[in-house]
């Protein structure tokens, strides 16, 4: 999960204020990260009943960016405030104890400053995974997206190229989205065969309700044939979600990473998910350095 080993130390004084985590989760059995009505599983609940047991009192938590239904996280941020002091072994281990196997936190600390899971995150960095193959995968249902269509990689990559800057990604947002804005500044976006998956991986500022699984969506058409490259160009200057086409399956989605200023002392992601990971060099799995426009946006809301 992390460029660095965390060791779960005992000797620190962790709480008195508030904490951030690092944790991940498999998203195949929530009905997403934000609280639902009673008898419905979310991330945000199970997590909030782990915390405020070793807390002591109960709790109120902020995410880095709230998951769909089905949707994964290898590299999740969130934050809490308490009056509690625990150690990062007590914190990590305790939490752990008590949630289930599907949510694992990885790391705790003090959320320096004025830190704040959401608005103090300068990028977000998602992994879309396909596997590309005739026979639908076993093993890996529920974990990977499938289409038995060919795809080739390197027309899906040269299409994608035409989102990435500064746009309105209104094409790309769910009929749903509450997004004030859909103006959205994607750093970057590549995609890659290894063997019989197709990986996209794609950082932007934040994203809109859907964003990532529109785009793999439409790449996916441009990949399969169905669409000509230049496709992408002309959805994203129609500004119009209709000409988009369907949306991709949420179980191939994860979250990889969520970057903050150094200063508020967060470990760095080294993305995943684990599965994926060998498939890229220790760079390519290294945190992206955002632009200036990001860290502008993030002065400007403060």
């Amino acid at each position: 999960m992390f460029l660095e080993t965390q060791q779960l130390t005992t000797d620190n004084a962790i709480g008195a204020g508030r904490v951030a985590l690092a944790f991940e989760y498999d998203g195949r059995s929530f009905h997403g990260w934000q609280l639902q009505k009673s008898g419905v599983r979310s991330v945000e609940a199970e997590l909030t009943k782990a915390v405020a047991k070793v807390a002591d009192h109960p709790v109120d938590l902020v995410c880095a960016g709230r998951t769909d239904a089905g949707v994964h996280a290898s590299y999740q941020v969130a934050h809490f405030d308490t009056p509690s002091v625990r150690n990062l072994r007590s914190w990590v281990m305790g939490i752990n104890t008590a949630l289930p196997d599907d949510i694992s936190v990885h790391w705790a600390g003090n959320g320096e400053g004025d830190f704040h899971a959401r608005f103090s995150a300068t990028y977000r960095r998602y992994r879309y995974i396909i596997c590309n193959h005739p026979v639908r995968p076993g093993i890996q249902r529920g974990q990977v997206s499938w289409t038995f269509r060919p795809l080739d990689a390197e027309r899906m990559h040269e299409a994608a190229q035409a989102l990435t800057g500064e746009h309105d990604f209104s094409s790309f947002r769910a009929a749903g989205c509450q997004s004030r804005t859909p103006i959205r500044f994607l750093e970057r976006i590549s995609v890659t065969r290894k063997r019989n998956f197709v990986v996209i991986d794609v950082q932007a500022n934040a994203f809109l309700h859907h964003m990532v699984r529109n785009i793999a969506g439409a790449l996916m058409a441009v990949g399969s044939g169905k669409q000509p490259v230049e496709w992408i160009h002309e959805i994203l200057a129609a500004r119009d979600r209709t000409v988009a086409g369907v949306t991709a399956p949420p179980h191939g989605l994860y979250l990889v990473d969520v970057g903050y200023p150094g200063e508020f002392g967060l470990p760095a992601a080294e993305c995943g998910p684990g599965f994926v990971r060998p498939w890229y060099s220790r760079a390519e799995n290294r945190p992206l350095t955002p632009t200036h426009i990001h860290l502008k946006q993030r002065v400007l809301s403060q």
